[in-house]
C-alpha cells in the first residue's frame, strides 16, 4: 500500500502548520526598520515564513516580546516546507548594561557617601 498526498493538500497542511507556529510565537527578528515573526529558534539558528519574509542577511536583532535577546550575524541555509532556515555565524547575548572592564568584588560597596566640610 502506498500513500500519496497531492501537492495541494501538502501546501494546505504546511500553511496550517505555519499559521499555528506564528500564532504561538512571541519571538521576532528585526533588521533595520523591518520586523518578522520567528517560527522556531534553536541554539544555532531560527526559521521564518519563507513566503512573506524577504531574504535576510547580515546583522539582525532577536527579541522575545520587548526583551532584546541576541544580536546575530546570520546566513541563509535552506527553504523547507514553507520555512526559511537561517544559521548563526555569530550570536551575542544582549545585556541591559555595559560590561565591566575590571573585577568587582561581590561585597564591594555600591557607592561611597561622604560629607565635605
Amino acid at each position: 500500500m502506498s500513500t500519496y498526498v497531492s501537492k495541494e493538500i501538502t501546501a494546505e497542511l504546511d500553511a496550517a502548520r505555519i499559521a499555528g507556529l506564528k500564532k504561538i510565537s512571541r519571538l521576532r527578528v528585526d533588521i533595520g526598520d523591518n520586523t518578522y515573526k520567528i517560527l522556531r529558534l534553536w541554539k544555532n539558528g531560527f526559521t521564518v515564513e519563507a513566503e512573506t519574509t524577504p531574504q535576510l542577511r547580515g546583522l539582525v536583532d532577536i527579541y522575545d516580546g520587548v526583551s532584546h535577546l541576541y544580536q546575530c550575524l546570520i546566513i541563509a541555509d535552506e527553504d523547507e516546507a514553507g520555512e526559511m532556515r537561517y544559521e548563526f555565524k555569530r550570536s551575542t547575548a544582549a545585556a541591559d548594561k555595559a560590561p565591566l572592564d575590571f573585577y568587582r568584588a561581590p561585597d564591594a560597596p555600591i557607592a561611597l557617601l561622604g560629607h565635605k566640610d
